[in-house]
């Protein structure tokens, strides 16, 4: 019981925070706003992005490199995340076990079954809600970079390539992009997990749909920036979540301990034929 009350409350802490900032204001962001959001964060994103637009060449360069460079500082929280995820990802089957194993809904049964999952927990050295922190800090971080180019009507406005950064594409090559790393992003993070689920596996298909259509109609500069955020987590999963290299080392270890079992069950039956002798 205390366990869903605390991802209840986790979970409704997230949405508070991602209904406040879809709160704020849409208003064009500019030297005269106020406010420690306007002002302090979403202001000083779009003077970073601005900056480098006139360093490097163009607005479009200036919202790939500060979305990369935003990135690369969270990256640290995305790794501890990641990991944390992992570790509990690799419990599944084993409180699965516990879950068929203590099926019954009596208070005794349901105290049994949070003891040693508690306890499963604990030798594993993993907190189940770990993950949750860094998603928390990182969720303004990101929507602050998005209001900074939304908001910025220089931003807006300029141009990139075929692009004209306040309208859509064209050619609908940056949803094309944006759909296709979303999906690969999604694909990779799930390919690693040990038993798929459902609701997960369908999501990886919904939300590359869902990307494309509103980056169909919405500004350049914003699909611009889910393109690059996106292809990021694709590196960002193949070097510190590789599935293919977690699969690997999963099998490994499971073709081991076979193995291990083979070699305790043989050596139990010669020592019981070495008893009858």
């Amino acid at each position: 019981m205390k366990k869903h009350l605390k991802k209840y409350l986790t979970m409704a802490s997230i949405l508070s925070l991602a209904l406040f900032l879809a709160a704020c204001s849409n208003k064009p962001i500019n030297s005269r706003s106020t406010g420690i959001w306007d002002k302090g964060i979403v202001y000083s994103f779009s003077r970073a992005i601005i900056w480098l637009a006139h360093t490097f060449g163009g607005y479009g360069m200036g919202i790939i490199i500060f979305t990369i460079i935003v990135r690369i500082v969270i990256l640290p929280l995305m790794i501890y995340q990641t990991k944390s995820m992992r570790k509990t990802q690799e419990l599944q089957p084993k409180l699965k076990a516990l879950q068929k194993k203590y099926s019954s809904k009596d208070m005794e049964t349901v105290r049994k079954l949070q003891e040693e999952q508690k306890q499963l927990y604990s030798e594993a050295g993993v907190n189940p809600f770990a993950s949750i922190l860094p998603m928390i800090v990182q969720l303004p971080v990101i929507y602050a970079l998005y209001q900074a180019i939304w908001r910025t009507d220089v931003l807006r406005g300029g141009s990139f390539l075929w692009l004209e950064l306040g309208h859509r594409d064209p050619y609908f090559i940056l949803p094309i992009l944006a759909a296709v790393f979303t999906f690969f992003s999604s694909w990779l993070s799930m390919a690693s997990q040990p038993e798929k689920n459902t609701m997960t596996s369908a999501m990886t298909w919904v939300m590359p749909i869902m990307i494309f259509f509103m980056a169909m109609n919405i500004s350049s500069a914003i699909s611009l920036y889910w393109v690059v955020t996106n292809a990021f987590q694709v590196g960002q999963t193949l070097v510190i979540q590789n599935p293919f290299k977690i699969n690997r080392e999963r099998a490994e270890k499971e073709a081991a301990e076979k193995a291990h079992r083979k070699a305790v069950e043989k050596a139990k039956r010669n020592a019981r034929k070495s008893r009858r002798k």
